[in-house]
């Protein structure tokens, strides 16, 4: 059976061209124009997961996650024009699984949704494997997009799992902006350098809310960013 994505926008340009690439790739799609009617049509036809728009009239995107989250656990991605409006939405600890900052590309977004679809159907951390990752206290299982640190789950959106991988599968090595944006959006995708500061801000944030002593990511100014081996 195919998944159903419940996509909220107020944008009917955006509604039209993702509901058919999503449906082409074999998704079905419930398109909604606004909150209220998603929260209506999420009621009487459950998703597997849900693509909203942060800034919608009559209910945003994240009034409407917050009254999601009281029915279902549906993984969801926010939709947002402006790195601010994302810190706002995370600072509300709303929960969403993942962001993607317009414009995007319809390739970036089938991918974010196929790495949440997969997260969300198999939460198990492996602790063993070929793809692996294991640096003290950090555990990161990349094919279930699968984070812990001292054995306890730390919730990554997938942009912020890619560039954590990107540092932890290289320790002691410097990756610089460009090497970290490719690495989370592609090759094809070019973002101003400020978003990766930003992702790399809220990584911290999220792993010293588990260890408030955490500083394995260093910042080399001007260069770029490594993770810490424990001599270097």
């Amino acid at each position: 059976m195919a998944d159903r994505i419940a996509l909220v926008d107020d944008d009917q340009n955006i509604l039209t061209s993702v509901s058919l690439t999503l449906e082409s790739e074999g998704f079905e799609v419930d398109c909604y124009h606004d909150g209220e009617a998603a929260l209506v049509g999420l009621a009487r036809r459950p998703a597997n997961l849900g693509v909203f728009d942060i800034k919608m009239p009559r209910m945003d995107g994240m009034e409407l996650l917050q009254k999601v989250r009281g029915q279902s656990q549906m993984p969801v991605i926010f939709l947002t024009s402006k790195d601010d409006e994302l810190d706002e939405a995370l600072g509300l600890g709303m929960g969403a699984d993942d962001y993607i900052t317009k414009p995007f590309s319809q390739r970036l977004l089938l991918a974010r949704i196929r790495a949440v679809l997969r997260r969300a159907s198999d939460g198990v951390m492996k602790t063993s494997g070929p793809n692996i990752i294991r640096l003290g206290e950090l555990l990161m299982d990349p094919d279930r997009h699968l984070c812990s640190w001292r054995g306890t789950e730390v919730k990554l959106t997938v942009t912020e799992f890619l560039i954590l991988q990107a540092l932890a599968s290289r320790p002691g090595m410097v990756k610089n902006r460009d090497q970290l944006m490719d690495a989370a959006y592609g090759e094809s995708i070019f973002l101003d350098d400020r978003t990766i500061d930003s992702h790399i801000k809220r990584l911290r944030r999220k792993l010293r809310a588990h260890d408030s002593d955490f500083d394995q990511i260093e910042t080399l100014y001007g260069i770029g960013y490594k993770y810490k081996t424990s001599s270097s």
